[in-house]
């Protein structure tokens, strides 16, 4: 008989709260939230940051992106719609299923963190929906949202994603589980970047900047993300060895590197100054190599070790003043707000 995992109570009356036994995953918790003691400091600094990380989308004024996305070339505009259509899936899937995830954590402290996170993918996808608005012609907004229908490539990239969340919730086995949360980490990790560095590109053209300022603070809530579902990965694999089979953590890594590098060139190509398909592979297997080592496994791909885009660095402020420091993963964060995260374009 297949093993499955146990979903939380709402409230378990014979639950131990006692840090020495809590775990992640398969604990025996009250459920109630008795954030005072806590086993995972690293989640109790990361709710600080988040916390402090509010913003709202529409304080960023798009008022001169509309004129300057009539400005875009055809195939400028194409990866413009494309990226967005993308993006407004994966924090649509994100926001389904992250509750879905947490029923099945069982530490508090972890499962506040992961709401906090829910809430910030809904925003994201307000963010985007006032993008579309105050941008994308009307007779356009709707094909944007629709792409996936008549673009088989992005139907074929949102399906596999969506698959595997929905493969847990059909047949709630540890290995289903195992891969639902190996997939949150790529898409938080990996599947948004190519899209990212495309509107840092066109900023660093003086396009677009409004754009580029709102992506920036979503980019920043991504990498929290990527930061939560890392921690989770490693100390669940610490306490649990057999838990993820590292050979299909390799060869899911290995499907999302290549995922995003076809989605990346159908949407982009070669048809945007400053991007190429060798710029898009190098780029995603770079990430992709950073991304294992977050979570304690060697790169897999050899010589992918610079970010082909440095320049786009300082417009994303990833690793500059008020923003997700280079030390992030080590959980020494510093935290950012909307009146000082993005000061505008003066220096670039």
């Amino acid at each position: 008989m297949t093993q499955h995992m146990k979903q939380k109570p709402i409230f378990n009356v014979h639950g131990n709260d006692d840090v020495a036994v809590r775990q992640i995953i398969g604990g025996n918790v009250t459920n109630l939230f008795n954030l005072n003691n806590v086993k995972y400091t690293w989640a109790n600094k990361l709710y600080r940051v988040m916390m402090e990380n509010f913003w709202i989308p529409e304080k960023v004024s798009l008022f001169d992106d509309k004129r300057s996305y009539t400005e875009l070339t055809p195939a400028e505009q194409k990866a413009y719609d494309g990226i967005l259509s993308f993006l407004v899936f994966l924090d649509s899937i994100q926001t389904n299923n992250l509750p879905n995830i947490s029923e099945y954590i069982t530490a508090p402290e972890l499962n506040l963190i992961l709401a906090i996170q829910t809430y910030q993918e809904a925003v994201h996808s307000q963010s985007y929906a006032y993008i579309i608005e105050s941008i994308i012609p009307e007779e356009k907004r709707n094909a944007v949202y629709e792409k996936w229908r008549e673009d088989p490539v992005l139907l074929e990239r949102n399906q596999y994603i969506a698959e595997i969340y929905q493969r847990f919730l059909d047949d709630k086995t540890p290995h289903n589980f195992a891969r639902v949360l190996i997939a949150n980490f790529l898409l938080e990790g990996i599947y948004f970047y190519n899209g990212f560095n495309f509107f840092y590109n066109l900023a660093a053209r003086s396009l677009m900047m409004g754009t580029a300022d709102e992506i920036k603070y979503i980019n920043r809530d991504e990498l929290v993300h990527c930061v939560i579902f890392s921690n989770m990965i490693k100390e669940i694999w610490r306490t649990r060895p057999d838990f993820f089979d590292e050979k299909e953590v390799y060869a899911m890594f290995a499907e999302a590197a290549a995922r995003e590098i076809a989605w990346s060139n159908h949407i982009i190509g070669d048809g945007v100054l400053g991007i190429t398909r060798q710029s898009t592979e190098a780029y995603t297997k770079f990430i992709t190599n950073q991304r294992l080592q977050e979570i304690g496994l060697e790169p897999l791909f050899k010589g992918f070790d610079k970010n082909p885009y440095p320049h786009l660095e300082k417009i994303a402020d990833t690793a500059g003043e008020g923003s997700v420091k280079g030390n992030f993963f080590e959980v020494n964060i510093s935290a950012y707000n909307q009146s000082s995260a993005v000061e505008g374009w003066d220096e670039i």
